[in-house]
């Protein structure tokens, strides 16, 4: 049985930290809000995140962040990617030399270009970082409904200590060198799913996602390998897996606000909707400018930028990206004459 600390109290958190207490280990899960501790406490539910799933009586809930972190096997580090490196450094005077931070939200910071375990590891130098990623949503996970995930570490046998913590009969857990590309995937695929979105709401059928989805993982893996990602990763869980679930699932939030912007909403109109941090609306213009910095063609990207805060035209970006100079789909595939 491992101590562990769950710092972030939203619906993944939530549901992880349920998952770990399945597994028999004892959780403590931090919260900056008071009001969201004590709302946890006494109902025992996340009423707003993970509405009827029930969360055991000895799981604990605290807003002092010591508490959580001291003394824990490792920490789960589940807040929003925009706020991943501010409690980073509020955690860093209580994580202890060589303790297992694993970061489980997806973002790319836009200033630096950095991916979050690599904000965390700026934070935090004495910390063994590791991610989690893969198709996992939080309402299916809480349910405990099958899901199969990735766990990236900079060590096997950190990779392998946390695969034994997480894995269960429900949740299985593969395990992977390259958290570079997993990281990657995992923010990027945000930025295609706002994209799907925009065009269901604009009322676009089956093909249209279909061939967002493929082109979306083709500018996915052309930046991630040029950045120094694993080709094997974006044809993966972390890849074309967390794609395409957030790409299609009616709990992506992402895919929701796409899709009221396909129907007219602003940028700004859509979040305030969905109530939750739409991070592919954060990673947007990191991504772009990712794109620009490795040289690489990025045009589903660079449309949603233009959708997104120029202000463009959801049809015209479509009309654009179809009618865009014809090509190879695979340009390293020969002619035989």
């Amino acid at each position: 049985m491992a101590n562990v600390g769950i710092m972030g109290a939203g619906s993944w958190g939530t549901a992880l930290a349920l998952l770990l207490h399945k597994n028999n280990h004892q959780v403590t899960v931090w919260s900056i809000s008071e009001d969201e501790v004590r709302m946890l406490s006494e109902k025992r539910e996340h009423t707003s995140k993970l509405p009827g799933v029930k969360l055991p009586e000895d799981m604990e809930f605290t807003s002092d962040m010591e508490a959580a972190i001291q003394g824990k096997d490792f920490i789960v580090l589940a807040v929003p990617s925009p706020y991943t490196r501010s409690t980073a450094r509020n955690m860093k005077p209580y994580v202890a030399d060589g303790q297992i931070i694993v970061d489980v939200a997806k973002g790319i910071e836009e200033d630096t270009l950095m991916t979050l375990s690599q904000q965390i590891k700026e934070e935090i130098p004495h910390a063994d970082v590791a991610v989690l990623s893969g198709p996992s949503h939080a309402e299916e996970v809480g349910r405990g409904l099958p899901t199969t995930v990735c766990i990236g570490a900079t060590t096997e046998k950190t990779a392998k200590y946390l695969q034994e913590m997480f894995m269960n009969e429900v949740f299985r857990v593969y395990i992977s060198p390259d958290m570079l590309g997993m990281e990657l995937g995992g923010s990027l695929k945000n930025v295609i799913a706002l994209a799907a979105g925009i065009a269901d709401g604009m009322g676009y059928g089956d093909n249209t996602k279909a061939a967002l989805i493929t082109r979306g993982i083709a500018e996915i893996a052309r930046l991630g390998v040029k950045m120094g990602g694993a080709i094997e990763t974006f044809s993966g869980l972390t890849g074309i897996g967390d794609l395409i679930v957030t790409c299609a699932s009616v709990h992506s939030r992402n895919r929701k606000a796409g899709y009221l912007m396909g129907q007219g909403k602003s940028m700004q109109e859509a979040m305030d909707e969905v109530q939750m941090v739409v991070e592919g609306v954060y990673s947007a213009k990191a991504a772009a400018k990712l794109g620009k910095k490795y040289g690489v063609a990025m045009p589903i990207i660079d449309k949603v930028n233009e959708i997104l805060f120029e202000g463009k035209d959801p049809k015209e970006a479509v009309n654009e990206l179809m009618l865009r100079d014809s090509k190879a789909e695979h340009t390293a595939l020969p002619w035989k004459e």
